[in-house]
Formats: structure tokens, sequence, C-alpha cells
């Protein structure tokens, strides 16, 4: 894997001597894309070019070698892997123990706590109200996973991942709008903090829907929906989570052992075994309803701002979310191909985010769009809304491979495909953008 602790820290040192990557690079005689690799963990100096970093940073060498006084940073990651009732999700754990243990990964998995307060006795059934069992639910599912990830920082590994059984969002399926809006007002919680606190979010489709003869309640004592209700309740749930900026669905188009393998390979997808990259195509659209939109999907505003970097590289930050609830991200991408590129992103905190601001790229503006989320067919639709066009948008969608087919809702008027065409990257839509 990557060794981002030394890239973050090359960084961060570049930072605090108001220097770019190209300035640096002059400074030791190297090219910039040398000290991009070198920030990205693609690559290391050598020891001679580390004792130029250490004279001109000011340092002790001892610091950039990293030595063991400094603890070696760790990859923790938290997915969930939810869906509606009898998805696979008990497969699916022993499926991901098997794979993961096996490339190097610590796997530990929070337990799901519905089916645990169900099986004590605790639900909406025995509680007064649904509100007040989602209280307890959703309490005890921040406390665990708070639990977990604490303990996880302290496991000898260095890949870490967490795999949740059912997300706290999972609750929303079962609430009505104004019982969600109480319960996260109980809780002192917003909806983006929720969500966006997991970095994938992958949903098995119930077998009720696409392999209805092996739907089964035999196999879960706290399941007890007809095969209608665990269709609704799986839609209810791809809902909830939709507006996640890795949401992956993986249906019943096979067999169930196939269904398995593309979980996994969606999760190493993702984890970057061996990178982690994305397959999307891009159509141009005409100006778009926005009262469906507004009915259909999810809606998020964003803030895309681009860095200074080499040629071979994009690198950005983001603020995503809506009324004034955000998350922070840096992302770095590089292309392998038209359709793939290789993507790594990194969680910022909102201060580490300001910091990143001051390493703008000048020659370009900052997008500004309004992002809205679908879910159609089982595919993944973001819709990107631009305050400089009032006549056409953008759509991508994010592909399982290459060769999958896609069908886009009728109410999105295609113009033509753009996945090609570099003057609808946002990099390039960012040096017009006034």
């Amino acid at each position: 894997m990557n060794d981002y602790g030394f890239g973050n820290l090359l960084y961060e040192l570049r930072l605090k001597s108001n220097l770019t990557q190209k300035e640096l690079a002059d400074k030791l005689g190297v090219t910039n894309k040398a000290i991009s690799k070198w920030e990205n963990g693609n690559a290391k100096p050598t020891t001679d070019m580390l004792k130029k970093l250490a004279i001109l940073f000011n340092v002790p060498i001892e610091i950039l070698l990293q030595i063991k006084e400094k603890e070696k940073e760790k990859q923790i990651t938290k997915i969930v892997i939810t869906g509606g009732p009898c998805a696979g999700k008990t497969t699916a754990m022993s499926w991901i123990q098997n794979a993961f243990t096996d490339l190097g990964y610590q796997v530990i998995f929070v337990p799901e706590c519905a089916t645990e307060l169900i099986n004590a006795g605790i639900s909406g059934i025995t509680c007064k109200d649904v509100v007040d069992f989602q209280n307890a639910l959703m309490k005890l599912q921040i406390e665990r996973e708070k639990i977990y990830e604490e303990a996880a920082k302290t496991l000898k590994g260095d890949k870490i991942l967490i795999v949740c059984d059912r997300g706290i969002m999972d609750s929303k399926a079962y609430l009505s709008s104004l019982e969600f809006a109480t319960v996260l007002y109980n809780i002192n919680k917003n909806e983006i903090e929720l969500r966006d606190n997991y970095d994938a979010i992958f949903h098995l489709v119930t077998a009720a829907n696409g392999a209805k003869e092996f739907y089964t309640l035999e196999n879960n004592k706290a399941r007890t929906e007809t095969i209608e209700e665990a269709i609704l309740s799986d839609n209810k749930l791809i809902e909830a989570w939709t507006g996640h900026p890795h949401f992956r669905i993986i249906d019943n188009s096979s067999e169930f052992e196939d269904k398995m393998k593309r979980l996994i390979k969606e999760i190493s997808l993702f984890l970057g075994e061996p990178e982690p990259y994305e397959i999307e195509r891009k159509f141009l659209i005409e100006y778009p309803d926005i009262t469906w939109l507004n009915k259909k999907c999810k809606k998020i505003e964003i803030i895309q701002t681009y860095l200074n970097s080499s040629d071979d590289e994009e690198i950005r930050v983001r603020q995503r979310g809506i009324n004034g609830n955000y998350i922070y991200t840096q992302t770095i991408k590089r292309t392998i191909n038209d359709l793939k590129r290789v993507e790594i992103e990194k969680r910022l905190s909102k201060d580490e985010y300001l910091n990143l601001l001051m390493n703008a790229d000048t020659t370009k503006h900052s997008i500004r769009k309004t992002r809205y989320c679908l879910i159609y067919k089982n595919q993944y639709f973001e819709i990107d809304i631009y305050p400089f066009w009032d006549d056409k948008a953008i759509v991508e969608i994010e592909l399982n491979d290459e060769e999958q087919e896609i069908e886009i809702p009728k109410q999105l008027r295609l113009i033509k495909e753009v996945t090609h065409d570099k003057n609808y990257k946002n990099s390039e839509l960012a040096k017009y953008q006034k």
C-alpha cells in the first residue's frame, strides 16, 4: 500500500514553508512530478535526498525517516454492509472476513444493533412508540461504533477494516420524515454527519426482489416481512443512503455466489486492492426539471477547489453537504485510460480544509454546483447543476465494469456523451466559471 504517512508529513512541511511543489522541486534539483509522487505515497526519496529535505525544513532527519518512536499511521476504513431482508448479509460477512484477512487486513465487525435489541425484547412494539425505540437504537449504534473505532487504533496491524452490519441511516427507512427529524433532534445529530461518517456503503438487494425462491424468514428470528414488505423495506433503505459519496448496490442479477463475488470486488476496488479506481460515464443533458429532481433525488451542495499539482495528477478539496452541515475531503486523481482513473480520497477536518485552500490553483475558479443523487433501476446517477448554465447540465454514472449497459431516465434528456471530452471536466470548467 502507499506510504501516506511520509507523504502527509512532507506535504505539511512544504505548506508550512509556503512552497509549491515546483518551488520545492527546484530547490532540490528534481522534477515537481517527483515531489508529487513523494507526497502521494507512490515513491520515497533516497537517503541523500532526505538529508537535503531535513536541512531545508530544519527538522531532524529521524523525523523524515519516521523512526520507531513515532507510531506508523494506520489505515482504518469503516464500511457498512446493509440491505433488505434476506439479502445475504450474514454470508457476506464470512466472505469479507476470508477475503480481506488474506489481503493483510485485520477485519473487525460491528454487529447489527437492531437485531440485538429486538432479541432482547426491546422493539418498536414493546416501547411506547417507534421514536423511543429508534432513540435507543441510534444511541447504541453511535456509541458502539465509537468504541470499535477507538479499539481499532490499538490493534497491531496497519490495515484495519471495520465492517458495520447495518449503519445508522438504516433507521431512516423505518421512520416518517417527522419521526426521523425528531430522533435527530433528540440525539443532537444531523443527517449529513451520520450518513457520511462511513467511508463506503454496500447495499445487498433483498432476495424478495429478483430471487423470490430463496426468500426465507428462517435464518433470522427478528425478521417478519412478507415478500412485498421486504421489497418496500429494501427500497426505503436505498433511499435512506442515497447521497453518500460512495454507495454501491449489489443486486440479484446473478447466482448468489456471484453476488458475493461482486460484493468482494466492489469492496476491493474501494480499498485499493490493487488500486482504488472508479469507472464512470458522463453525459451532457438538457437543463432538467428541478421540481422533478427535488421530488426524486437527494440534494447536495458542493464547492470544489483545485490545488497546485503536477501535470499528471489532479488534486482537489471539496466541501460537501447541505443546510450548514458539511464534510470535507481531499481527492487525488490519476488517469489510467478514458474510462478508468485512480482516485485516492482522504477525509479532512474543517481546519485542514481551510489550510489546504491556501494552496489553491489561482488559474482556476472554485466550482460551485448542486448535485442531485438518483437511484434508477439499481444504477446510481449524479446530476450536477451549475450556476453558469441555464440550458444544460451534466449527469454521471459509476459502473461496475466497462461493458455494463446503462439506461438513463427519460426525464433526463440526453444531448451527447462527454466522457472523453475534456471540455466538460470540472477542472476545465473551473478555468471559465465566473
